[in-house]
């Protein structure tokens, strides 16, 4: 039976169940979930948090994770700066990045959300704003929504997946799992 799991993943924890890399054990996976044969199927970047998804099926996996099947990831996006809608036009139309134009985005100003609070916190200065933003994108470049709002101008501050397609964080504590099939 297939196994699908959602995970919380905090900030600073890497998206894997080893560090194979650092001499230095950085947090992994595997201090959150001791489920054996599952595998996450996309990755979330060290300094980003919330929805993994982790499943045992390799197609199911390859399913998520591939952009040519344009599942939605929808981001809550804390940014520097103040954006405007003519700000966030580009956006909803596509920017050209480095390695090349990215699809349309849904974006939309939000209040900002009650989150959990982030370890280490977000710095904060009095002389500069900061505002949150949804995005919601259908491909999965590496650090894309990063890229997309330092493209406009906004470099994101704080940056949580919050859903995948139908999955979401709703009721999932950080660093906390469930079972979603």
């Amino acid at each position: 039976m297939t196994r699908l799991i959602l995970l919380n993943k905090p900030f600073g924890v890497l998206s894997q169940f080893t560090d194979v890399k650092s001499p230095t054990a950085r947090p992994t996976l595997s201090a959150y979930v001791d489920v054996p044969q599952v595998y996450p199927a996309g990755r979330l970047d060290r300094d980003s948090e919330g929805l993994l998804l982790l499943t045992d099926d390799g197609k199911l996996q390859a399913q998520i994770a591939d952009p040519a099947h344009k599942m939605a990831k929808t981001y809550l996006v804390q940014v520097e700066g103040d954006p405007k809608e003519a700000d966030l036009a580009p956006l909803r139309k596509g920017v050209t990045l480095k390695d090349g134009p990215t699809h349309p985005a849904e974006v939309t100003r939000i209040d900002p959300p009650a989150l959990w609070d982030r370890d280490p916190p977000v710095r904060f200065r009095k002389s500069v704003p900061d505002a949150w933003i949804s995005i919601t994108i259908r491909e999965g470049r590496n650090r894309q929504v990063r890229r997309m709002t330092a493209h406009i101008g906004f470099p994101t501050l704080r940056l949580v997946r919050w859903s995948i397609g139908e999955w979401s964080l709703d009721g999932i504590a950080l660093g906390e799992w469930r079972d979603a099939i």
